[in-house]
């Protein structure tokens, strides 16, 4: 089970990410609405998405970390790809809506010109949300928690498509006539990036999920620390699969066959206790002892 300290770091960073996003989506709607700006409009939507599901990362993480019980024997962490999913909901639902606002207004001829403070506006907020994202994915990638590295994701499709409507506007401004629609470009420009980052976001969740083999790094690593235990001639098979923050293994150790059963029992409480003790995100391993075969 993830400990207080990695719950507590976990919830923080979520909570900042919430902060963040709220300061961002008031800047976002205030400054497009005064400054004519689609694109900005449509990114403070995107931001206000990215609330509601940083509350839902919240909600998982505090579900996903609770301690096994005799209905959970393997603890509560699937709930996280779970809120995963749920946090994709709301990235593919706000890119519909400025998508479908976007066409509304190329398809209308929209000619209002983005102001230009917007541009001042959007420089600081694209600086600001790509240093969250850093900071919320290093946080993710520590924890190994796949709902901070969605939230994470939420950040850099946020900075992409400030990014997108920073060029827009640009090209609105000082383009002249004939380019008042760029903005609006911009911000359906934005809708394939916030798709392409769900996806992204999707695969590695519903892998953990259906505890797909995701892990062949690590299984190298669990092998080559394996044999290093007295007693341990070599490994066979090894799975992994990932339960929220912790890695579940199954493993089996190759040891003499002429060792006694208590013998064999004792090697293998020595490679889970070696495991656990080398590996802070491995939660239990399950070993099974194989003799190795006689000699002919």
């Amino acid at each position: 089970m993830i400990s207080k300290e990695e719950k507590k770091q976990a919830f923080r960073t979520t909570w900042m990410s919430i902060i963040g996003n709220f300061i961002l989506t008031v800047a976002k709607g205030t400054v497009g609405i005064i400054g004519n700006s689609q694109a900005m409009i449509a990114d403070a939507i995107e931001s206000c998405a990215d609330i509601i599901s940083s509350f839902v990362v919240l909600v998982g993480l505090n579900f996903s970390t609770k301690a096994p019980d005799k209905n959970h024997p393997y603890g509560h962490g699937k709930f996280e790809p779970i809120a995963t999913f749920i946090t994709i909901g709301f990235l593919i639902t706000s890119a519909l809506i400025i998508g479908q606002q976007s066409i509304t207004r190329i398809l209308d001829g929209h000619t209002e010109t983005p102001s230009k403070f917007t541009l001042v506006v959007l420089g600081s907020i694209i600086i600001i949300k790509y240093s969250l994202y850093k900071y919320v994915l290093y946080r993710g990638k520590k924890l190994n928690s796949s709902s901070l590295e969605a939230d994470a994701g939420h950040h850099r499709s946020d900075a992409l498509i400030s990014l997108s409507a920073f060029v827009g506007i640009s090209i609105s401004i000082f383009g002249g006539d004939g380019y008042e629609t760029a903005d609006s470009w911009a911000a359906l420009f934005a809708v394939g990036i916030i798709l392409f980052n769900s996806y992204l976001l999707f695969r590695p969740a519903f892998g953990e999920i259906m505890d797909e083999n995701l892990y062949d790094d690590f299984i190298e690593k669990v092998k080559q620390e394996s044999i290093k235990v007295d007693g341990v001639i070599d490994t066979e098979k090894c799975y992994i699969r990932k339960m929220g923050f912790k890695f579940y293994v199954d493993l089996h150790i190759i040891v003499d066959g002429e060792l006694s059963v208590r013998q064999g029992h004792d090697i293998a409480h020595d490679v889970k206790d070696s495991l656990k003790a080398d590996f802070n995100e491995i939660a239990d391993v399950l070993i099974h002892v194989e003799p190795n075969a006689k000699p002919h």
